[in-house]
């Protein structure tokens, strides 16, 4: 399933590299935080609990990945490409076809945060 959220900002890629990163989590959302640091990686706490998650700069922007979800739950945040090239383009999937509307809602709820943090700080 794939989520989105456009967030009427325009900034460069750069930026978002420089602002959005695992220390600066809470900055963004209030159901997630930084635990533990490793590398690229690190531990941090969820809606959904704590998980092993991976931080990767892109072409654009930034991706996270919560590493042991079953879910395989990930997004982005990224600029300069479709569907809004003069926009924040907030861009989360699961790697599942059909959830219960209970998390739909939750995953939902998460990028309302992202999208307000986003939108506070942009």
């Amino acid at each position: 399933m794939e989520f989105f959220r456009i967030i009427n900002k325009q900034t460069t890629e750069e930026i978002i590299q420089t602002n959005i990163n695992p220390q600066t989590l809470e900055k963004f959302t209030e159901s997630m935080f930084l635990l533990e640091e490793n590398g690229n990686n690190f531990k941090g706490g969820t809606l959904w609990g704590e998980f092993n998650i991976s931080y990767d700069k892109i072409k654009g922007g930034v991706r996270f990945t919560l590493l042991d979800c079953p879910n395989a739950l990930s997004w982005t945040i990224t600029t300069g490409f479709p569907p809004e090239r003069n926009k924040i383009v907030l861009h989360s999937t699961i790697n599942r076809t059909q959830k219960p509307t209970e998390f739909i809602e939750e995953v939902d709820d998460f990028l309302d945060e992202w999208e307000a943090g986003l939108n506070a700080d942009f």
